[in-house]
């Protein structure tokens, strides 16, 4: 259970430092938010099973990765925007 609550707390941290560097290419910050701490504690439910119970930092630390690569998931691309010439 502590495995579980120290996973979402870091994936909440997460989410707020993703949202601090990358302020425009993230969507609404519920939305954010809601994605670090569901993935980490999603990560922590599977790297627990993998892992087993005597592995508590393995554990977060890979609930962590998870939530981390959920996030990323997130990411919008740069706007492009298209430079034409008057002529063109």
């Amino acid at each position: 259970m502590v495995e579980v609550l120290s996973a979402v707390v870091l994936g909440a941290v997460l989410s707020w430092a993703a949202l601090r560097s990358l302020p425009g290419r993230l969507p609404a910050r519920l939305t954010v938010f809601g994605t670090g701490a569901l993935g980490a504690a999603f990560g922590a439910s599977l790297m627990h099973s993998v892992l087993g119970p005597d592995h508590e930092a393995a554990t977060v630390v890979g609930a962590v990765l998870i939530a981390a690569v959920t996030v990323s998931l997130l990411i919008r691309p740069r706007s492009r925007r298209l430079n034409r010439s008057a002529a063109a």
